[in-house]
């Protein structure tokens, strides 16, 4: 995933949408924790402190891109990994949270459809992100521009796959969000 962001100009561009999509990420978990807050007031169907704790919990999931976006793969692996880890991390834990709280919605504010999605959704990244976190941790150098019978080639390209599958998890999951925020 940092991959192709990793040389210039491309770094610079792909750090800047990725600040950008952590904005838009902020914004979006707000909204969400204030629309859960709202109807919690005549449904009464979380308490309130999960709901913060949810919201808590995504936001460190957009420091941690803003990390990963600043700290680039090549320049400072190290933060640029813990980053990554705390971005994919709590974002796995927020949308697992946001999908038993989905639940605990039904059928008042959520269909049970949505909320199956929303939690298949996050069963699949959580499914995903173990083997992103092995497989990247088998990898012994870091480099970019990897090559078919290289070493760590395998674990990188099954940590890539992982990767993409979590990342493309939180934009399906956020786009399940449409219906809620009409």
């Amino acid at each position: 995933f940092s991959d192709t962001g990793t040389k210039p100009p491309e770094s610079g561009i792909f750090g800047f949408m990725i600040n950008i999509s952590a904005l838009l990420g902020v914004i979006t978990m707000y909204i969400r924790y204030l629309i859960i807050e709202k109807q919690n007031e005549s449904s009464h169907f979380v308490r309130s402190s999960c709901n913060m704790f949810s919201l808590c919990i995504g936001l460190m999931g957009c420091i941690g891109m803003g990390i990963v976006a600043t700290f680039q793969e090549l320049s400072v692996p190290s933060v640029h990994d813990i980053g990554a880890l705390v971005a994919f991390g709590s974002g796995v834990v927020y949308i697992t949270l946001q999908s038993v709280i989905s639940y605990k919605s039904c059928p008042q504010w959520n269909t049970y459809f949505v909320c199956h999605i929303r939690m298949a959704i996050s069963v699949v990244s959580c499914i995903a992100f173990i083997p992103m976190i092995v497989f990247a941790s088998r990898i012994s150098m870091t480099k970019i521009d990897w090559t078919p019978g290289e070493k760590d080639y395998t674990y990188h390209f099954m940590s890539a796959i992982c990767e993409w599958t979590v990342a493309f998890g939180f934009i399906f999951f956020f786009l399940t969000f449409i219906r809620d925020f009409q």
